[in-house]
């Protein structure tokens, strides 16, 4: 959190809390004599979480006699002593609890559920510091029909909002992983419109070299004597000498590449949070969505991307997470291939479950909390569930909410019979 400018103050401390974050704070006034850039007596605001004080995002030391705020966040019991002893209420929802300022409860978002509701709103009823990972991908402003409500402008402020949410509610150590991929179509109306001479698919074999011949024989000729002399249409004449389909003009705004991550970064960095890695997703190639292929040199999609972005603190690395193969094979690997959805039916932007489960086995362990704020069809919560996390989803279409805890459902009850077979 950034630190307001205070009026000079008297050597000495205050302490007190932020009822909206829920986080204790403590003054300090000293003489910043060790500084170059500062002169005199300076009021810092230095926030305490957890045990540590915290000025502008980093460690400076440990306050050992702060003690540590007590939570309410209790593992999720996946152990079973047999079906006969076998505990009836697998994840049973709760609600985290914390004493504000006032001395008055505050309730935050029920743990194990999926809340239906806008996440910008969402985000701030979860428990402060309570989240392990927070893994999502978003709506890519690509046209689809769950995200036909955003402009490009809105798109932007969702992410940037949605980011700058996660510094309160992530543990300090904690991870954000964002799976999202570049604009591979962004109208721009600064770019040229010029019709693409795509030789392959002319009707006509009449080339703009043929036309400049008959010009030079016939100088008077205009474009309708041109056509009869070369057997052509008029519009093929236009098409040769300007790139222009004189039917209806090339009048579409053209496209080009946007590059997401630069834009990713400074949301994040915004927020306090540091890049920390980054891997590519090398999907299916989407054929059938990338028409263009066969009428320009640009790519087909298949690709893309998942930023890690770290909260300061203490970051356990546990090595046993991940077997000695899969370290090699994919947990220390740029690259990750693994292949898509290939049914879209119930939701038309899934991602393979593969990609949140990999992440939840390499960054957490269990018993902690995932989040999945753009849950969608509920893939992230059955990764959690079937890996022993605990999970907190939200989700704007009412639709989508009841499809993903239909899969939650299904997945608490496999994960169920696969404890009870472990006991035989």
């Amino acid at each position: 959190m950034k630190a307001k400018s205070l009026p000079r103050l008297r050597r000495g401390r205050l302490d007190g809390a932020d009822t909206a974050s829920g986080l204790r704070f403590r003054r300090l006034v000293t003489d910043a004599a060790k500084s170059d850039d500062l002169s005199g007596p300076r009021a810092f605001t230095v926030w305490i979480d957890r045990g540590r004080r915290i000025f502008c995002g980093s460690i400076i030391r440990r306050e050992t006699h702060m003690p540590r705020q007590a939570t309410t966040s209790t593992p999720t019991d996946h152990s079973a002593s047999g079906k006969a002893g076998a505990p009836k209420k697998l994840f049973k929802a709760r609600a985290g609890e914390a004493s504000s300022a006032a001395g008055s409860p505050q309730q935050f978002l029920a743990v194990d559920q999926i809340h239906q509701g806008d996440c910008t709103k969402l985000l701030r009823e979860i428990q402060p510091d309570s989240i392990a990972l927070s893994v999502w991908s978003p709506p890519y402003h690509v046209g689809k029909e769950y995200e036909k409500q955003y402009d490009f402008a809105g798109w932007q402020e969702l992410l940037r909002e949605t980011i700058r949410l996660h510094f309160q509610i992530l543990k300090p150590g904690g991870f954000l992983a964002i799976n999202i991929a570049d604009i591979l179509c962004f109208p721009d109306p600064a770019m040229p419109r010029i019709q693409l001479q795509n030789v392959d698919k002319h009707r006509s074999p009449i080339t703009r070299e043929m036309v400049l011949q008959a010009i030079e024989k016939h100088p008077a000729a205009g474009r309708r004597e041109l056509a009869a002399i070369l057997g052509c249409s008029e519009q093929t004449i236009d098409r040769r000498l300007n790139g222009n389909n004189i039917r209806g003009g090339k009048y579409n705004t053209q496209t080009r590449v946007f590059l997401v991550g630069g834009m990713i970064q400074d949301f994040g960095s915004a927020a306090g949070l540091f890049l920390y890695d980054r891997r590519a997703w090398v999907k299916d190639a989407a054929w059938a969505n990338c028409q263009w292929h066969s009428s320009s040199y640009r790519s087909v999609d298949e690709f893309e991307y998942i930023y890690l972005f770290w909260k300061p603190g203490e970051t356990i690395v546990d090595r046993t997470r991940l077997s000695r193969t899969e370290w090699p094979d994919w947990g220390s690997r740029g690259v990750w291939r693994f292949p898509s959805v290939r049914a879209n039916d119930e939701h038309e932007a899934k991602f393979p479950i593969e990609l949140p489960r990999r992440l939840i086995r390499m960054l957490t362990s269990q018993g902690e909390t995932v989040l999945d704020c753009f849950m969608g069809s509920g893939t992230t919560a059955e990764a959690a569930i079937e890996q022993d996390r605990r999970f907190i989803g939200t989700e704007l279409s009412p639709e989508y909410v009841e499809l993903s805890k239909r899969r939650v459902s299904r997945a608490i009850e496999n994960r169920r019979a696969q404890l009870f077979d472990a006991q035989e």
